[in-house]
């Protein structure tokens, strides 16, 4: 199954660069993978190797989430291959909700689902701080004290974090000094953890869990992050000094510690960042304008006002020896990104395209906007969306996903409600009580899952006819099945999800095609729904029409691409902007009161408006027009 990551172009030549110089800035040594599968089956190795050569029993303590699922995969491949036993290991895990709720809530149960329930391990070599009642203050102080005697000295400690620093429970604040104990879990924590439950209510407030002390007795530890969504925090860890605030700083100062990290939780530091303060580089185009623009933000000067200082002072020598002077590389690049700003997303006919990014011909083009959740489209490139439709070409859209469980309960009823005043029948009652029938960790009734994902289809269409574009035509439904769990927790991805896209595309043949570019949680539905095309594409290979068909990236709401990447630049008018932000206002039932908002309170509308703005100012900064917002892709190939 394909894999999403972005090609290379340019960088740091570690070949030969000694591990002192490679690691200079981190004060944890990272280890970097292509992804978090890579990453794992590297670490399931090392601590194959470790079970194997210890003499006694080996402890291995583990943290909960989902950051050590890959982990739990390949350490279930190697001893189903027989290459490790797991008889004298112990495992211990570092906290669970106290009391522990049924096992389909527990923080540790993906611990026995993916991993405990494959190997060989005995039952009471499974250490968990797990309390099923509340004691008296005694009696649970004892219990901890007796986790906290057995934790100490892991051989290993192999740990997630959290996107603030969090380990475990140990939130901002937490004591170094800090042993096994319980926690009084803060309202954040209780946020984050509410999608697993009813709602906040019904979220357990109080935990066990093992302190920072107690996890920096560890002989050998080692974090793991994955996506870009860890990238600032995996930037916090590694490179900044410790800070009380961000709880994972402390195990700086432990003397035997790593990281294991893939490629886009490891974009924020200095060796992706800015390589050239690292080792010699490789200086291809796009790379020297990645320099160069970075150039810009340190001194606050546009490309065509750098000097030779800057870049000297600015550790781009090697840059200038190769490919100056100085003046030379300023116009290049201000020319390089020039030419990816376009007001013709799908090629302007007749047109001299020699420097645009898109070609004029054919024209018009079939194009497929494939959209994970029923409202990516809009927010995500909603400005182009429109733009293609309105300079004529065949544009379809393919919502990946239902959406449904993000719909909120009260917009069904709400729904049921205007049908009965309208006079299409009255099932009002009927639907409350299916709501009401739901049970905390449980999918939802499948009844209730069809209500949902109607509304979401019907507010889709509603979006896409505001400008113009026939929704009975031009609108599929996708429905992949890896979706369609009615719980937070998706199933996997099989051939049964490409199936369903390689027939929309071989209905389409498209001479465009966009993707959600996320590079964030490599299990989140995105990044699921974006490898399932391209695999549906690999599929399709000797294809006459893929031979003439381009893949763009687009970004979601929180994030965009780096100037350093971006191919084609797409402009917006004020007046394009409102009609983008009318077409997300149609997704009424994701507005205000959206089930999972993140920790980003902002509406949908307002992160993407500030997101393309942003972009439309740097643009200016650099040198380039002033616009009002601009939207940017990556073409992947």
């Amino acid at each position: 199954m394909s894999k999403f990551t972005l090609p290379k172009d340019g960088g740091l030549i570690e070949a030969g660069l000694p591990i002192g110089i490679k690691h200079s800035y981190e004060r944890i040594p990272a280890h970097i993978f292509e992804d978090e599968d890579a990453a794992s089956e590297r670490l399931a190795v090392k601590i194959a190797d470790a079970i194997n050569k210890c003499d006694g029993v080996y402890r291995l303590g583990l943290s909960t989430g989902s950051s050590p699922v890959p982990l739990y995969k390949s350490l279930v491949r190697l001893h189903k291959e027989g290459k490790v036993s797991f008889r004298n290991v112990e495992i211990f895990c570092i906290d669970e909700y106290y009391p522990a709720p049924a096992d389909n809530q527990s923080r540790n149960r993906r611990l026995y689902s993916d991993l405990l329930a494959h190997i060989d391990i005995k039952p009471e070599n499974v250490h968990i701080p797990k309390l099923t009642e509340i004691l008296d203050t005694e009696a649970v102080t004892a219990f901890c004290a007796d986790f906290d005697a057995k934790a100490t000295g892991l051989d290993l400690l192999v740990m997630g974090t959290g996107m603030q620093g969090q380990i475990g429970f140990n939130e901002a604040g937490a004591s170094d000094k800090s042993r096994t104990r319980t926690i009084l879990l803060p309202y954040s924590s209780r946020k984050r953890e509410s999608k697993n439950f009813a709602n906040i209510a019904e979220t357990p407030d109080k935990a066990i869990g093992m302190g920072i002390s107690t996890m920096l007795s560890a002989k050998k530890i080692h974090l793991i992050g994955w996506g870009e969504d860890k990238a600032q925090i995996v930037k916090q860890f590694t490179e900044d000094p410790i800070d009380p605030m961000c709880p994972v700083s402390f195990l700086q100062r432990h003397e035997n510690i790593s990281s294991y990290i893939d490629e886009n939780a490891a974009s924020l530091l200095i060796r992706n960042v800015a390589p050239w303060l690292v080792g010699p580089c490789e200086w291809t185009p796009k790379f020297i304008r990645k320099a160069v623009v970075w150039l810009c933000e340190q001194v606050h000067k546009p490309i065509l006002k750098l000097t030779q200082g800057d870049y000297l002072k600015h550790g781009l020598g090697e840059l200038l020896e190769q490919h100056g002077p100085y003046a030379q590389i300023n116009i290049k690049v201000f020319n390089d990104l020039q030419h990816t700003i376009s007001g013709w997303p799908g090629g302007k006919p007749n047109a001299d395209d020699s420097t645009r990014p898109v070609p004029s011909a054919p024209f018009p083009k079939k194009v497929v906007i494939f959209s994970p959740h029923p409202d990516d489209d809009v927010i995500s490139m909603g400005g182009t969306f429109i733009r293609l439709v309105e300079q004529g070409h065949d544009v379809h859209v393919a919502y990946e996903t239902s959406g449904n469980v993000a719909v909120h309960d009260d917009v069904v009823l709400q729904h049921m409600d205007a049908a009965r005043e309208l006079g299409f029948g009255d099932r009002f009652d009927e639907v409350k009580e299916i709501i009401a029938s739901k049970k905390p960790g449980q999918p939802e009734p499948r009844a209730l899952l069809n209500l949902k994902g109607a509304i979401r289809r019907a507010e889709a269409k509603s979006a896409v006819r505001s400008f113009g574009l026939n929704d009975q035509t031009n609108c599929h439904f996708l429905n992949l099945p890896f979706y369609e769990t009615g719980g937070i927790k998706k199933g996997e991805r099989t051939q049964a999800d490409i199936d369903i896209i390689i027939e929309l595309l071989q209905k389409v043949q498209p001479h465009q095609i966009y993707l959600a570019g996320d590079l964030a949680d490599p299990h989140g539905t995105h990044r699921v729904c974006t490898e399932a095309v391209l695999e549906a594409i690999n599929q399709l290979k000797g294809e006459a029409w893929l031979e003439d068909c381009h893949v763009w990236l687009y970004r979601g709401a929180w994030m965009e691409w780096e100037l350093g990447k971006v191919d084609m630049a797409v402009p917006l008018s004020p007046d394009e902007v409102i009609k983008k932000r009318h077409a997300i206002y149609r997704h009424l039932s994701q507005k205000d009161i959206v089930p999972f908002p993140g920790e980003d309170p902002r509406e949908f509308w307002q992160r993407a408006e500030e997101r393309t703005q942003n972009t439309a100012r740097l643009y200016d900064e650099l040198g380039m027009a002033e616009y009002q917002a601009i939207e940017v892709f990556v073409k992947l190939f």
